[in-house]
């Protein structure tokens, strides 16, 4: 048996998701809507399939490769993109020793491969149909050795318009050699639009989708992950989860509803996931709530609303692939450098608290002031940028024991120990132009260029260009030789005699 599969759809009804990823490979809880196709093939024993692609055509069969996993062969044959199934099929010439079931493979069907087949053994006719209530979810079945004029407007062509994709082609009058059969109880989504993949998604993960497993081990009840997944059952509030391989969701992370989360994604403390599907490669921040919506990388795709929002600030949203899984190994790294240099720092402490005692007379030995820090602002994605934080230091002159309270600020995770100087809400507020902006794509910091080469009494002006220059150049091995840089500096005169 042989199977003409087509998943040459361009997808433009749920764009921005598919600019860079055919349709075909978008994930249906863990695993791709061709995936699923083909799983359907290989349980009615169909073992090679004539894949028809188009747009992006080299990432499916990267994808999908040989078939070997499945047990199949596979090759592929390119159209036009959503090209009438009829003329692929007189193009490609495909030999009659098989007979031959054409479908589609970039919506979502129920397994109904095996019945269809068993099915048709009955009845006689060269070509048999089954037509669900919408018949580009349909199957086509070409018996092996068929007249060969079946390819004309009264054989086959009729049949394969069915499949026509974006509109069936249906005939007047249905060709005599067509045989329609009933299909047993089939549940279709097309993917037509964005709420139709996110319902597709959270019909499998509760179970709505008869035949159709989800992948991976039952953690707890209602909570299945793939493998070497980290997430703890007390994260799942209520409903129903999926969490990929390779996936991490804090344990103060929480899940509610019907959750789909991909591979290779971090979901961070304190994030609350509701009702979501999270494609893969793709970091949740600290505190973020998501509801109603699909997420890929920064791109929040709400389905209620059809609102589609870019998220610029990778505390909020990310792509791992892109450097968030690294920046979230280094907030953590720096956190733990924090808490080192803190512990180191101690004896200092009652020196400092005496150098205030003698230098602030009667007023506070600590001081304080508000910037901006790390942490978002609100737990909705786009909505308050950085959270204002409250810096203290020791009233003293000595720098170097001025700024010791800020190493709290490190270890809590509201600064990294390299970035860009902290700015007050004023500051931040008074920008307007676009460079100056650019800062904001690395980090606040304790340490830094403009830290060190720039006295405290700067104009706004110089740091802000000092900062986008190293936010614009910053690489981690830049980073880390600020850091060597700064421990240096500890050690040196000028920041024990109240000089920068």
């Amino acid at each position: 048996m042989r199977a003409l599969v087509f998943a040459d759809r361009q997808g433009s009804e749920l764009a921005p998701l598919t600019d860079q990823v055919p349709l075909a490979l978008l994930p249906v809880a863990g695993k791709e809507v061709l995936v699923h196709c083909i799983e359907d093939l290989v349980k009615a024993g169909v073992r090679e399939l004539v894949i028809v692609v188009s747009a992006l055509a080299d990432r499916i069969e990267a994808a999908i490769g040989d078939g070997q996993r499945w047990g199949v062969r596979c090759r592929y044959v390119l159209s036009r993109g959503e090209e009438d199934p009829a003329a692929v099929w007189r193009r490609l010439s495909l030999s009659e020793d098989l007979p031959l079931l054409a479908l589609r493979g970039d919506v979502l069907r129920t397994p109904a491969v095996a019945g269809f087949l068993d099915q048709a053994q009955g009845w006689p006719g060269t070509v048999l149909a089954a037509i669900p209530e919408d018949p580009r979810g349909g199957l086509v079945l070409l018996r092996a050795r068929a007249d060969t004029s079946l390819g004309d407007e009264q054989g086959l062509s009729p049949a394969l318009r069915l499949l026509n994709w974006p509109a069936p082609v249906r005939a007047d009058a249905p060709s005599a050699v067509i045989q329609l059969l009933p299909l047993a109880a089939v549940t279709l989504n097309l993917i037509t639009d964005l709420p139709a993949y996110h319902r597709a998604n959270r019909d499998l993960v509760a179970g709505r989708l008869p035949g159709m497993a989800v992948p991976g081990r039952l953690l707890a009840l209602g909570l299945r992950v793939g493998p070497r997944a980290r997430v703890v059952p007390r994260s799942l509030k209520q409903g129903v989860a999926y969490v990929g391989a390779n996936s991490r969701v804090h344990p103060e992370a929480e899940l509610l509803g019907e959750v789909v989360i991909g591979d290779e994604v971090v979901v961070d403390r304190g994030a609350t996931i509701r009702d979501s599907v999270i494609l893969s490669g793709t970091y949740v921040g600290e505190l973020i709530e998501v509801a109603n919506a699909v997420v890929a990388s920064n791109l929040l795709m709400r389905v209620d609303t059809g609102a589609v929002l870019r998220i610029s600030d990778t505390l909020l949203l990310a792509d791992l692939a892109a450097g968030g899984m690294e920046e979230e190994v280094a907030r953590w790294l720096d956190r733990l450098l924090g808490l080192l240099l803190g512990v180191l720092s101690l004896p200092l402490w009652p020196l400092a608290l005496l150098l205030a005692y003698r230098e602030a007379g009667d007023g506070p030995l600590l001081g304080s002031r508000g910037y901006l820090g790390n942490r978002p602002a609100a737990s909705s994605p786009g909505g308050g940028g950085p959270c204002p934080l409250e810096l203290r230091h020791w009233r003293t002159s000595v720098p170097v024991l001025s700024k010791l309270p800020w190493l709290i600020a490190v270890i809590r995770g509201d600064l990294r120990l390299v970035g860009v100087s902290p700015l007050t809400p004023e500051e931040s507020a008074a920008r307007s132009e676009d460079w100056q902006f650019v800062r904001d794509q690395a980090p606040v910091g304790l340490f830094g260029p403009t830290q060190f080469d720039l006295p405290p009494q700067a104009p706004i002006e110089e740091r802000l260009l000092s900062d986008a220059f190293y936010a614009g150049q910053r690489t981690w091995l830049s980073d880390m030789g600020f850091l060597w840089q700064g421990l240096k500096r500890l050690f040196s005169a000028e920041v024990w005699r109240g000089q920068q």
